[in-house]
């Protein structure tokens, strides 16, 4: 799913929310993914769902091993995603409990859990059929998702 503006207009009106095609996407959700990488997010990945769900195109996930881990990841994915330019999110869910953060940029996706929630939900198992981007090193790589959860 493409949304919006083109690369070299991808700032929408002031007071709506940012419209922006798969490449700022994928940039945005790299850095995010990066950043709870760098505030010791456990088993990180990004994966493309954009084919299977109309409503985003990427998730990423990662876990916290406690609550105040959970958080500093979360704090530290909005800070980085600001600042390589990309948008705030358009909603938070989960902050307050910390057990399942989750931060909807519209064409991405973040979920932060605690340990306990990830292995219990199994979101990279669900979405097994699906493209696990290569983020740390931005190139796609078509590893299944349920294939990089058990090489994990």
């Amino acid at each position: 799913m493409t949304l919006g503006a083109s690369p070299a207009d991808p700032v929408a009106p002031a007071g709506s929310p940012p419209l922006v095609d798969g490449a700022y996407a994928r940039r945005w959700a790299v850095a995010a993914a990066a950043a709870a990488d760098e505030r010791k997010g456990v088993d990180t990945m990004v994966i493309d769902v954009g084919d299977v769900l109309v409503v985003t195109d990427l998730f990423v996930i990662t876990h916290g091993n406690n609550a105040r881990q959970v958080r500093s990841i979360t704090e530290g994915v909005e800070e980085t995603v600001k600042e390589a330019g990309g948008p705030s999110p358009l909603r938070i869910e989960g902050a307050d409990d910390r057990q399942w953060v989750l931060l909807d940029y519209g064409p991405f996706v973040v979920h932060v859990f605690d340990a306990e929630r990830r292995s219990l939900y199994q979101l990279e198992r669900l979405w097994g059929d699906c493209e696990v981007l290569d983020w740390r090193t931005a190139t796609d790589g078509p590893v299944p998702a349920a294939e990089a959860a058990l090489d994990a």
